[in-house]
This record gives C-alpha cells, structure tokens and sequence, in this order.
C-alpha cells in the first residue's frame, strides 16, 4: 500500500499528542496516511508495552488509519547508525510515502530529538539503491526517498516553519490521546502505578493550549506545528488561504 503520509515517531502516542490533527485533516481529504512506532514505549512509568501497543491500535481505530506498524526498538537506547537505519528503512520503501513525519529535532525526552535525526537520516539512505533491505517475503525492496520530511514540535516550544489549522478534527485528536488511558489522565483508568510527566490533568490542559496557541499564530481555533529543513516552494498562493 503506497502511503501519502507516513508517521514515525519514538513512541507509541507521540503521534497522537503531535501530528494527529494533522493526520486527521489530510485523510478528510482523501490522502492515504500510517503510523510506525519505533518502540513500545517499555521504559514508560506507567502501562505495560504488550499494553501501550493495544492503546496504539485502539487510538489508529479512531482516528480511521488502517496501517500502523511497530519496529520493535529498544525505547531509550536506539541510536542513529546503521543498524537502527535499516530497520526504518523496509517500512519507508514498504510505504512509498510522499511526506513522512517525525519526531521534534529538540525536546525535553531525548528519544524523540534522537529519533528526529535517526528518522531523517533513513529517509536519505532509503533513496539510496545501493543500500539493500528486503521485505517480509524476502524480495529486494526498491529505492525510495520521500519529497518531505516534516518535524513535530513537542513539549518544549520550537518556532514552527508552517502550522496545520486542526479545528475541525482537534475533538477527535484529544479521543485518540485517551486512548492512551495507561499514559494520560482518564478517570475511570484504575491503577496503583505513580504519577508520571504526562499522567495529570495538567498536561493534557498543555497540550489542547498549545493547540489553542498554534491555531491562534493563524488566525483559527487550533493548529498543530512543524518544522522542516527544506525550503518549502508554492506554485498558488492560494495555499496560504
């Protein structure tokens, strides 16, 4: 299946807490998008990872994405070489997407300004046809380079190069971060595990605020912003509208 949008990210819920508008608003109309998590998310304070990879699924039936995959990294100790590239590398060429996006170049985990990087440097090698990857049946796989790869701003506050107006979805952006109910506060998830970063109230008031701020640097309701290293060229200016 050839993808549109891709979106690979460290964790699984870094989709949902990121790009999820944004993924909401281009399969509304009518792109092809999936979600690949590099890790289960095993070192996270709360949940389980055989628990974190149903959330995930559960949050891909709401949102209505048909692919998401997992790379099965280990959470905190992949690295940017080629080890962990090639394992990246089969779902870009599986997926031919166009965009792919990922995970902030700076934040507060570093997870995800490492997976920024590892994410981009895969995308660059996959062009490549000397670098060789097979697929799960063991054909060779062909070269393919997605035109974009796009960054997320996560928690903390990076300049975005353009915003994503998610007003429309931005309710069904927030049902999918729930279904995290593990990770993010749901009060009918009953547990003795501790509070974590991402665990109270608080942080999911952060969360729809940076939305609040986003959509208002553009004049809607909620947005969701993104940075990206290659100079962006318009042939209608109309797109700005």
């Amino acid at each position: 299946m050839k993808l549109d949008i891709l979106a690979i990210t460290a964790h699984p819920d870094d989709v949902e807490l990121c790009c999820a508008g944004t993924l909401l608003s281009q399969l509304a109309l009518g792109k092809k998008v999936g979600i690949v998590d590099l890790t289960r998310g095993e070192l996270g304070t709360r949940g389980t990872p055989e628990g974190r990879i149903q959330e995930a699924l559960n949050a891909a039936a709401i949102m209505n994405i048909p692919v998401r995959d997992n790379v099965g990294l280990a959470d905190g100790f992949f690295a940017n070489n080629e080890a962990h590239q090639k394992a990246i590398i089969p779902f870009i060429r599986k997926y031919q997407p166009d965009i792919v996006i990922t995970n902030a170049i700076t934040d507060r985990h570093p997870d995800h300004g490492r997976a920024g990087q590892l994410v981009s440097d895969s995308c660059f090698y996959s062009g490549l046809r000397m670098v060789k990857t097979f697929d799960e049946q063991g054909n060779k796989q062909e070269a393919w380079r997605p035109k974009h790869v796009f960054h997320t701003v996560q928690d903390r506050y990076i300049v975005p190069d353009f915003i994503v107006d998610i007003t429309d979805v931005h309710d069904k952006k927030i049902e999918a971060i729930r279904a995290f109910e593990s990770q993010f506060y749901v009060p009918s998830y009953n547990s003795d595990e501790p509070q974590s970063y991402i665990s109270s109230p608080d942080f999911l008031e952060f969360v729809i605020a940076r939305a609040r701020e986003m959509g208002h640097a553009i004049g809607v309701t909620f947005g969701e912003g993104f940075t990206t290293s290659r100079k962006l060229g318009v042939k209608d200016l109309s797109v700005f509208v």
